[in-house]
């Protein structure tokens, strides 16, 4: 069995109760209460979320809901939900009480405010813009998709006139479908090659490689078709595309549309949809299943499923850092979920959808959770209703993201981080100053590793420091 453990995974490991509600553990069996991060460092205003675990016995781990407590409430606090809050410079400590136990960090609150980092607006015309990327070893230039169908170029962050490539008579770009991302070859600067996905005019996913004949021009006639995908419904594409850290190219395709996966594409390795892919562009023509794909030979499987699931994978990124793959999987109607695959994977994680939504069974009260890998963080649609999975900052200019991985929600705007470490996540945090104010489409990276936000209504903005 494959199981995430990370702190939302702890959770869903008691999910089968089917109201959520946790067991207290039997008599004479032993338990401590844990709080995670074991310490905690943060400046003046600055807030981290913390959490509280159950051991039981020698193995079995579990959320718990305790009473939280400040003992210096000056210096800092902490709320309900375990978010602590800076607010002097000093030490305290943070105390969890539950079912009969307590464990409690230190919290060391810096003397300095730290100033959030902010946005500078790029561009505000353009059409859509849903992904930027740049070329490897071209620092003067961005690349920005329009959903529409073209790719513009920013070089030294003026909009150029003339676009990279301008497939607007190819793809059909209603709703949630058109040109949706690009990748460049990690051999780019000797071959040229440019791969774009988008829904073509009958809807049908696709892949297509093209040849650059110099950094602001595409040989539109070099097109070369590397995957068709039909789509049974327009919503539900996924469509991003990117090189790992390996050399293949990853594929992200939703499980075909409508709503709560009807045609059953999720659990089903015979199909495309619902997955991420991992083809070798460079063995074949038009690409070649790597051997070590998880389900080549496995009968009634796809070789190129990398990993499944999922429901819309709209964004997912690599970290430059250690190579971790985080997925922003879109939910269907009450929870929004985090996915992360440790560099180290070997593939063949099964993220749950349909069998759960986030880390609840869906449509079920209780679900056999046996061989699926569970989100590192949810959130509910309280609090917004589409994730726009981001990207883990590794730039310079802004030093206080460093570690995080930035997300956002298209509906509410607002832009959160959490910081994945040893297989969890030890602490979150929300930037109010980087919402751009809604309809939240993508995050990007340039090649230094900076981060820039998109927003459907045409605006581009680089995360910078204040």
């Amino acid at each position: 069995m494959r199981r995430t453990f990370t702190l939302l995974g702890f959770l869903a490991a008691t999910a089968a109760c089917g109201d959520g509600s946790t067991n207290p553990p039997a008599e004479g069996v032993d338990t401590a209460l844990v709080v995670l991060p074991p310490s905690l460092e943060l400046a003046i205003g600055q807030t981290r979320a913390i959490a509280a675990f159950l051991v039981v016995g020698d193995s079995d781990t579990v959320v718990v809901g305790p009473v939280w407590t400040s003992r210096d409430t000056v210096i800092a606090s902490v709320n309900a939900g375990g978010v602590v809050t800076g607010k002097s410079a000093g030490v305290t400590r943070v105390v969890a009480n539950a079912v009969g136990h307590a464990d409690s960090i230190a919290v060391t609150v810096l003397g300095e405010l730290v100033t959030p980092p902010g946005l500078r607006r790029l561009a505000s015309t353009l059409s859509q813009p849903v992904f930027l990327t740049s070329a490897p070893t071209d620092f003067a230039r961005l690349y920005v998709v329009e959903k529409t169908g073209a790719i513009r170029i920013l070089r030294n962050d003026t909009l150029l006139t003339s676009p990279f490539l301008d497939l607007s008579g190819l793809v059909s770009a209603g709703g949630e479908q058109g040109l949706l991302s690009m990748a460049f070859h990690p051999d780019y600067v000797t071959n040229g090659y440019v791969f774009v996905s988008y829904t073509d005019t009958l809807g049908t996913s696709k892949v297509v490689r093209y040849h650059a004949t110099d950094p602001e021009t595409v040989d539109a006639g070099s097109a070369l078709e590397i995957l068709s995908v039909d789509q049974p419904y327009t919503n539900h594409n996924g469509g991003l595309v990117a090189f790992g850290p390996d050399g293949m190219l990853y594929v992200g395709l939703g499980d075909g549309g409508s709503g709560g996966d009807p045609l059953g594409n999720g659990q089903n390795k015979g199909t495309l949809l619902g997955t991420i892919l991992r083809l070798d562009v460079d063995g074949a023509t038009p690409y070649a299943i790597p051997a070590d794909n998880p389900f080549v030979g496995e009968a009634g499987s796809r070789g190129e499923i990398w990993a499944y699931g999922l429901r819309n994978p709209w964004r997912f990124s690599f970290d430059r850092g250690t190579g971790d793959l985080y997925i922003g999987d879109v939910g269907q109607g009450e929870r929004e979920e985090v996915d992360v695959q440790p560099a180290a994977s070997t593939g063949g994680e099964n993220y749950g959808w349909n069998v759960m939504e986030g880390t609840s069974c869906y449509n079920a009260a209780s679900c056999q959770m046996q061989g699926l890998t569970l989100p590192v963080a949810e959130y509910t649609h309280a609090e917004g209703c589409s994730i726009t999975g981001g990207s883990v900052y590794r730039g310079t200019a802004v030093p206080v993201l460093q570690d995080k991985y930035l997300y956002a929600d298209y509906c509410a705007g607002w832009v959160r981080s959490l910081t994945y470490a040893g297989g969890q996540v030890v602490e979150s945090q929300d930037w109010p100053d980087l919402s751009p104010g809604g309809s939240v489409t993508s995050f990007g990276e340039d090649g230094n590793g900076e981060l820039y936000i998109m927003t459907l209504d045409g605006k581009l903005f680089r995360v910078v420091a204040n």
